[in-house]
Parts: structure tokens; C-alpha cells; sequence
């Protein structure tokens, strides 16, 4: 049995990036459960506030008096092109957060980070990869991550940390940067022809509600360490995306290969060991790629 506190406790939980895709779907998860949800955003006219303005979040913290936190914002996108952004929101955006909820007279029961697997970056020789495999990023963006995770842990004497390393999830709103919604818009608007990078990597595609349901549980359990692995435990290859589509859409989509898209960083396959998470929260609920890829094919 998964030990828990009383799911009946109404929290007042801040989630940062709320408006964000994954935001989103962690808010609505929140709220039904009753708990009080709150953005990190301007007091008085509700306007989005920079990480990397440290009064302006250390003030927002102190009107809102979270019980619970739940630090989703920064920069998601592994590919993304700025290194100084990347590692600005990601650690010092972050620091400034730690640093506001720690001068609380009450502080936070419980504060979820989200980190990445991609700071596991090529670990072929480890399959499933769990919570003590080896770390090895191989771009800004899971550098910026690891450094984020050690950075994050020199609050843990003062704040009671929770680091997460979500694997690849998708889902109706996901932005078509990322290659699940570019491969099903493709489809949605009866394309025959798709510019891909390498389509030989295998990923996790976990569907962003169980993620959402997963971070929620995270809130109301106890026990079982302090680092957990975001993950489904199964990998599907991108050739499996695109006949999974082919299927769902009744035709054969033509795959070209742009070496623009091509990274030499690529990590080849990313899938996870979920043991550690399952004993702290259950059995999160399982959605199939198909049914995944169709509720987005069909949104």
C-alpha cells in the first residue's frame, strides 16, 4: 500500500507555468482533487512574472503563502537554439524560486522540481534506465537541467525537495515544435509529405494526463526517496508513431530526411524504470500510444 497523507487536506498548491502545456493539465489534475490552485504572476493585475526577477517572484511567493509547490516553467524544449537562456530560466530562474520559498514563516510541505531525463543523455548500456543510472547530458539543455538538480540541492536542508525526470510525454495542446504534434498535424491537415530528423530514436511517449496525475500523487504521498523518474517504462521507435498515424489517418505519409534536423547530440533511445515512483504513488493510469495519438489526431 502506498503510504499518504489524507487526500481529503485541501492545499493552497503555486504551480509555475500553469499556463504551459503541461501547466494546464497539472491545474485541472489539482483542482479536481480540491485543491486551491495558484500561478506565479502578478498580484495586482494577474501579468506573468519573469524567473529572473528575483523581487517580483520572492513578492508574488509572499502573497500567495503556498503550501505545496509544484515548479513546472523554464525552457522545455531540448533543441532550443539560446545556451545563455537555456541556463539563465532553468538555474538561476529556479534559485530565485527556492530562494523566495525559504523566506517564508511557513514554508512549502513539499516542493516538486521538474528536471529531464535527457540528463541521462546516450546510456546505451542501460536499459531501462532508473534513478541511479548513469548521468552523461549531451546538450545545453540537459546540462542546463543537471546543474539545475545540483544547484536545487543545496536548498534541501531548508526546503523539502522533490526533483522529478520526466521521459517524453504528448498530448492535445503540445506545441508542434515537438515532433508527436508536428507528425499528427501533418496528418490532421492530410499532408503527404513530412521533413523529419533521424527517425531511428525510441522514446517514451507517455500521455500528459498520467503525468499530470502522477505530479498531483506526488503532493499526497510520503516516503520513498527524492528523485523520481517521470516515466512509462515502455519505448516506441518514431517509425511506430508514423504507423500508428498511418493507421489512424487510412494513409502512408512520405518520410524525408532534412539533414537540418538531424542533431549529432541525438540521444538514440531514452526509457525509464518507473519502480521507484509506482511504490510512491500507484499505479498511475495507462493510456495506449493509439489512444494517445487519436484524441490528438481527432482534438
Amino acid at each position: 500500500m502506498v503510504p499518504h497523507r489524507s487526500e481529503a487536506v485541501r492545499q493552497r498548491v503555486l504551480v509555475t507555468g500553469l499556463g504551459g502545456f503541461t501547466g494546464r493539465y497539472v491545474g485541472a489534475e489539482l483542482a479536481a482533487a480540491g485543491h486551491a490552485v495558484f500561478p506565479l504572476e502578478q498580484p495586482d493585475d494577474g501579468s506573468r512574472i519573469d524567473l529572473l526577477d528575483a523581487d517580483a517572484v520572492r513578492e508574488a511567493v509572499r502573497q500567495i503563502q503556498p503550501q505545496a509547490v509544484i515548479h513546472l516553467a523554464g525552457i522545455a524544449f531540448a533543441a532550443h537554439g539560446d545556451a545563455e537562456a537555456l541556463y539563465r530560466t532553468n538555474i538561476v530562474g529556479t534559485r530565485h524560486l527556492l530562494s523566495a520559498l525559504a523566506e517564508l514563516p511557513e514554508r512549502p510541505a513539499r516542493v516538486v522540481l521538474a528536471s529531464s531525463a535527457h540528463v541521462y543523455g546516450n546510456a546505451t548500456d542501460e536499459r531501462p534506465l532508473d534513478e541511479a543510472s548513469k548521468l552523461q547530458p549531451a546538450s545545453d539543455y540537459a546540462v542546463s537541467k543537471l546543474a539545475m538538480e545540483y544547484m536545487a540541492r543545496t536548498w534541501s536542508d531548508r526546503l523539502p525537495l522533490l526533483l522529478t525526470r520526466p521521459f517524453n510525454y504528448t498530448g492535445v495542446g503540445q506545441d508542434q515544435h515537438f515532433l508527436v504534434p508536428k507528425i499528427v498535424e501533418h496528418f490532421r491537415r492530410g499532408e503527404r509529405r513530412i521533413e523529419l530528423g533521424n527517425i531511428d530514436v525510441w522514446r517514451e511517449f507517455m500521455d500528459v494526463r498520467a503525468v499530470a496525475w502522477s505530479y498531483r500523487r506526488l503532493l499526497e504521498t510520503e516516503g520513498g526517496g527524492d528523485l523520481f523518474n517521470l516515466c512509462s517504462g515502455s519505448s516506441h521507435s518514431l517509425r511506430d508513431i508514423l504507423d500508428t498515424m498511418a493507421r489512424i489517418a487510412g494513409y502512408t505519409i512520405e518520410v524525408v530526411v532534412n539533414p537540418a534536423f538531424v542533431r549529432s547530440n541525438e540521444v538514440r533511445r531514452l526509457e525509464g524504470d518507473g519502480t521507484r515512483l509506482q511504490r510512491r504513488i500507484g499505479e498511475p493510469p495507462v493510456y495506449a500510444l493509439e489512444d494517445t495519438l487519436r484524441w490528438m489526431y481527432q482534438a
